[in-house]
Parts: C-alpha cells; sequence; structure tokens
C-alpha cells in the first residue's frame, strides 16, 4: 500500500521553498508546461503568508525562471464563483508590480499562472485546462503574428507569448487513470499518495522528502491540524451551501403559493366584476372599489363585454 504524502499546499508553504527542493516544483511545471523548466528563486509576495488564516485559503507561489518569466503558483480547495476574475487581477498585480516607473512597456514582465483547484469551476469534461491570448481576424480569420522587430524587441516568436497564460488543474475532475506523466502529479495532487511505477520528472524527490513519517513531531501535528481544519471548512462549507440551496427553494415554493393565491384571487375579483357590469347598476368606479381592481382593468372588462 502507497504511503500517504504531505499534500502539495503544505510543500509548497514548508518545503519546496528551499533551492535543495525546487527539482520537486521544476518537476510539475515541467510536466505541466512540456518544456524543461528551471527555477532560479523563489519571490516572496503578499501572499506568502504564513498563518493559517491569512489569505483565507490561499496558497501563493511566486518563482521566475530560467527565462525570466514570473510563474504564480496557487491552491484552492473553496468554491469561488468569481475565481476567473481573481487569477486575472492576480496576474495583473504581479505584471504591475514588477514595471519599474519609467520602464517601457516592451519591460512587462511575462507571467504563467498555474492554479491547482479542488472544486469545479464552470462547465467542462476536462481536467486541465490551458488560457491563451491571440488575436483573429474578423474577415479573413488569420492570426496576429509578431514582426521581425518585434520579435527581436520581445525576444519572443508569437504573440501569446508576451501575454499571461493560465493553465486550470481541476483536480476532483481527474479520474484517478494515470495515462501520461502529468496524470502522475495529478493523481499525486488528489491522492497524495505516488505510485512505484509512476516516472514524471519530480516524483521520485517529492515521494523521498514529502513522507508524512518523516517530518519532525510538532511539525507532523502542525500538519494534521492542518488537514483537520480543511475538512472542516469543507464540511462548513457544503453545510451552508446545501442550507443556501435549500432555503432558496423553499423560498421559491413559497413566493410560488403567493403568486398562486394572488392570481386566484385575482382571478376571481375578475370574474366578479364581469357579472356586476352585466347587471349594469354600478358605476365603473364603484366596482372598481369593490372588487380592488383599477378603473382601467374594469373598463377594459366593459370593452369586452360590449364587443
Amino acid at each position: 500500500m502507497a504511503r500517504k504524502l504531505i499534500s502539495f499546499d503544505w510543500a509548497m508553504k514548508k518545503l519546496l521553498r528551499s533551492k535543495a527542493n525546487f527539482d520537486i516544483l521544476e518537476g510539475f511545471l515541467s510536466e505541466l508546461l512540456k518544456e524543461d523548466i528551471h527555477i532560479l528563486e523563489i519571490l516572496e509576495s503578499e501572499g506568502n503568508q504564513e498563518e493559517e488564516q491569512d489569505k483565507f485559503n490561499r496558497v501563493d507561489l511566486k518563482v521566475r525562471n530560467q527565462n525570466n518569466e514570473l510563474m504564480i503558483i496557487e491552491v484552492q480547495y473553496d468554491r469561488e464563483l468569481d475565481y476567473l476574475q481573481r487569477i486575472l487581477f492576480g496576474t495583473s498585480k504581479v505584471i504591475t508590480e514588477h514595471l519599474q516607473e519609467g520602464d517601457p512597456y516592451s519591460a512587462v514582465v511575462k507571467v504563467i499562472s498555474v492554479n491547482i483547484l479542488y472544486f469545479d469551476l464552470g462547465q467542462g469534461t476536462d481536467y486541465v485546462y490551458h488560457g491563451s491570448t491571440s488575436f483573429q481576424g474578423i474577415h479573413n480569420q488569420d492570426i496576429l503574428q509578431l514582426s521581425e522587430k518585434q520579435q527581436a524587441l520581445y525576444q519572443k516568436q508569437e504573440v501569446y507569448q508576451i501575454f499571461p497564460e493560465y493553465y486550470l488543474i481541476k483536480v476532483n475532475s481527474f479520474n484517478d487513470i494515470a495515462k501520461d506523466s502529468l496524470d502522475e502529479w495529478i493523481y499525486f495532487l488528489k491522492n497524495e499518495e505516488i505510485k512505484e511505477e509512476f516516472q514524471a520528472r519530480g516524483l521520485r524527490k517529492a515521494k523521498h522528502e514529502l513522507d508524512i513519517m518523516k517530518l519532525p513531531d510538532n511539525e507532523r501535528r502542525a500538519y494534521e491540524r492542518h488537514r483537520e481544519n480543511l475538512h472542516y471548512r469543507a464540511s462548513m462549507f457544503e453545510t451552508s451551501y446545501t442550507a443556501a440551496v435549500l432555503e432558496g427553494r423553499i423560498e421559491g415554493k413559497k413566493e410560488g403559493l403567493k403568486e398562486g393565491e394572488q392570481r386566484g384571487e385575482k382571478k376571481k375579483a375578475l370574474q366578479v366584476a364581469r357579472k356586476l357590469l352585466q347587471a349594469g347598476t354600478l358605476d365603473i368606479k364603484t366596482i372598481a372599489d369593490m372588487t380592488e381592481l383599477t378603473e382601467e382593468e374594469v373598463r377594459a372588462l366593459q370593452t369586452e363585454n360590449d364587443d
């Protein structure tokens, strides 16, 4: 039986910041981006907090790779409907933080946002999504390309390479069948286990370094509290979410009954008004007062009767 390992969010907070363990994170990023990633440094950001409650449940790791690109790795457990806007804000903030006053726009840093999600975001059948920016002609349907001078200026070949890129890994949507090396990493993200036959870059080191049994007693207890807090938050969220849904349904039913009663009362008032109009003994205003209809509604009934 595979031994349980430390979860990736805890590893990012406690272990992967060490240069000695960069190859674990490099392995994950290399398998995800399908290129050879080397981390030069871990950069501090306001999201790099130590306390459990800081930044709620977000764990940020910001690194600089060998291409001078900035990579943000986030783990998110709780459902957020506006999460897509949040990652847009996050990349925008990193860009502005790293653009010095007086710098030309060509100095805008490339940002890659990697999001490990333990909740269902949006609608889709896949478990890994990649987002990038391109410009397509509305008439000829061609894709806008960089000129030779722009390629020399940016040291990029394609337009999308200038703009932020986003990766969304929907961990809970993974079916636990590892078909390639990236799937092996996602299996670990979901199950906190690494199978003996897995060969993805970084996993062998991860299996050795992220063993819960190797933690000092105080860190192991802290980790257990961390996992308990995650389960508690998940339970509380599901409880509050379910309660909100049920409350909405109950209110909806109440509104439905109320609307039904109102429609029934209105129908009855219209029937009474028609009979009074047919009798011809009362004027429109009196009939409106007696039935609580408007004078316009009574006149409309009178017109129907005349027709």
